[in-house]
């Protein structure tokens, strides 16, 4: 029970790598507010729903006043919430890139500004941000996402310096996951995902619960010395 007794928000928690991991961070023992603009896929003991639009800044203040009115403490922030809207450079439009950047990057700060610092005064907090082995290396395509998953290693190292001051304790930490087989890339055809495959070390995709293993390493006490650092959990994907 690698999470007995703390409290976890997870954004875009309603299926995927969220639902994966809040439904894992539940099992070990955490009382896990799974928010999202979707009703949740599934029900697991101690996840309970949140519904919540992460680029809407009154929203994410108002989730944050209720867990912590609610528990007193807030131990775990996974920021996890994402969307795409690929197109190459030249045709991409202002909202395709407007939109990616709101839900990527303006929603991990529009929660994280108000858990950061209450995790700095409590005196404790693991914050996990899932970025992307696109935000690392780049990609065809992706130049919206790709933007905003290296903004979010970014983030991840200046939260971490930032949330440690006046001893704050706070571990600030990001997820680069490769290609993991989602709901997405269930829709993509069996010769692109062996060609994913064929450019990881380990020859094949990502399972979602690798990447909730992940997660619920940097959230526990296991992780107490890791801070300011991006995990790649792609099976050793070059892009």
């Amino acid at each position: 029970m690698k999470l007995e007794g703390k409290v976890a928000i997870i954004t875009g928690a309603a299926k995927g790598l969220g639902g994966e991991m809040a439904q894992r961070f539940a099992r070990e023992g955490a009382k896990v507010i799974a928010a999202d603009m979707a009703d949740l896929t599934y029900q697991a003991e101690n996840v309970e729903f949140y519904a919540l639009n992460v680029t809407d800044p009154a929203q994410c203040e108002a989730l944050f006043n209720y867990a912590k009115d609610k528990f007193g403490h807030i131990d775990v922030l996974v920021n996890n919430a994402g969307i795409t809207r690929d197109a190459m450079t030249r045709k991409m439009t202002d909202e395709q890139w407007d939109a990616v950047i709101a839900v990527n990057l303006k929603g991990i700060f529009n929660l994280t500004r108000h858990v950061g610092p209450f995790m700095q005064q409590q005196g404790s907090g693991s914050i996990i941000s899932i970025s992307s082995v696109v935000g690392v290396f780049g990609n065809v395509g992706q130049a919206n996402y790709a933007a905003t998953k290296a903004g979010i290693i970014g983030l991840t190292k200046t939260w971490a310096k930032e949330f440690a001051l006046k001893g704050g304790n706070v571990r600030v930490n990001a997820i680069a996951p490769g290609y993991t087989m989602t709901d997405i890339l269930k829709t993509v055809p069996q010769d692109l995902l062996d060609k994913f495959a064929s450019m990881t070390m380990l020859g094949r995709l990502g399972q979602p619960h690798e990447i909730a293993s992940a997660a619920l390493f940097l959230a526990s006490d296991d992780a107490s010395y890791i801070t300011g650092q991006v995990l790649q959990v792609d099976g050793g994907m070059r892009l």
